[in-house]
């Protein structure tokens, strides 16, 4: 897939004026979003993504239209699991709901970037180092592993302070006090000091980004392309924002959505240690020769089966055993229910 240069540079274009325009619009009005205005903004930009994926079809091929399908519905699928830490990291901080969704635009934004250049490192290595599929395959069934270990334990324990935020917590005088959108105050006796705000925002950057190390490797079990790699993230995050405001109790129901993820997770392990196999340059592994056997490369089309018959499943599933607990099982099942769902 040859993507010439100024596509690049048109998709980094619209990506900033669209994100400029919602961040604009969202810092000139904080307030809580109302679930038309979310549902609206959703659907825009789902309906973009999926406007987008007919286009690599329509302008590529349609192995490469499928693999953006792939990608972005599982890049979507995480994202939604990492939705969980966000709304504990807004129980934990005490955001004002009035605040929240200007927090976490700014936070999807620094994801975006650093996402951007993981993206840039593992297109590089994967290009010189065909082992590297190796690395990725493995760590993606031990993180699918430990998600489906800890599937079943308090979402409340699993939040933990990063060592980034906790440094500048220390190093820096901060006010307990929130003062709007500002990230900084002028303190009476410290002179500049931060705000809640700049802790959370840089909390759910940061998190963020700890998510991209399991879903960076699994997008690149899908496809190899970096250009789709990018913007299947992209899609992904842009409405993520409005996923929070929306599903936030919804989520509470999808009690088997950390198994769903891990076989999806262990399936595109496996997916990429097959493909290491097929391009194997490694001495100690069939003398250094590939393996050319045919079921060694799972087609994309039988991938995006998987993806969306194992979404579909966990959804039904999730939602039919839930309907038949009571409260008390469903804490016990997802974690304790958060005072804005009752709202």
């Amino acid at each position: 897939m040859d993507v010439p240069t100024w596509v690049w540079i048109a998709t980094f274009a619209v990506t900033i004026v669209i994100f400029t325009f919602d961040l604009v619009i969202v810092g000139r009005r904080p307030h809580e979003p109302s679930m038309k205005e979310c549902a609206t903004y959703l659907s825009i930009y789902v309906g973009l993504a999926i406007v987008f994926g007919i286009g690599v079809w329509l302008t590529w091929d349609h192995q490469h239209g499928l693999e953006f399908f792939s990608g972005w519905l599982v890049e979507y699928s995480l994202s939604i699991d990492n939705l969980f830490i966000f709304i504990i990291i807004m129980a934990k901080f005490a955001v004002p709901k009035e605040l929240q969704q200007y927090a976490l635009m700014i936070g999807i934004v620094m994801a975006l970037v650093m996402r951007a250049i993981f993206i840039a490192v593992g297109a590089a290595a994967i290009s010189n180092f065909s082992w590297v599929f190796y690395v990725f395959g493995l760590f993606l069934v031990y993180t699918a592993f430990k998600l489906a270990k800890e599937g079943g334990e308090d979402e409340d324990d699993e939040f933990e302070e990063n060592k980034l935020v906790a440094f500048v917590e220390r190093r820096f005088p901060a006010t307990s006090e929130w003062h709007g959108k500002k990230l900084l105050v002028s303190g009476e006796t410290a002179g500049k000091m931060i705000t809640p705000m700049f802790i959370v925002i840089l909390t759910l950057g940061t998190t963020d980004l700890l998510f991209a190390l399991d879903s960076i490797p699994a997008i690149f079990g899908i496809t190899k392309e970096p250009y789709l790699v990018l913007t299947a993230n992209i899609f992904a995050l842009m409405g993520l924002r409005q996923l929070y405001f929306l599903i936030g109790g919804l989520l509470q129901r999808l009690i088997y959505l950390s198994y769903g993820l891990a076989f999806l997770l262990a399936f595109i392990g496996v997916k990429l240690f097959f493909h290491a196999l097929h391009e194997n340059e490694l001495p100690f592994i069939n003398g250094g020769e590939h393996l050319d056997y045919a079921w060694l490369e799972i087609p994309i089309w039988l991938s995006l089966v998987v993806i969306v018959a194992t979404l579909a499943v966990t959804a039904v599933l999730s939602l039919w055993a839930s309907s038949r607990m009571t409260p008390e099982q469903q804490d016990a099942a997802t974690g304790p229910r958060r005072d804005w769902e009752d709202d």
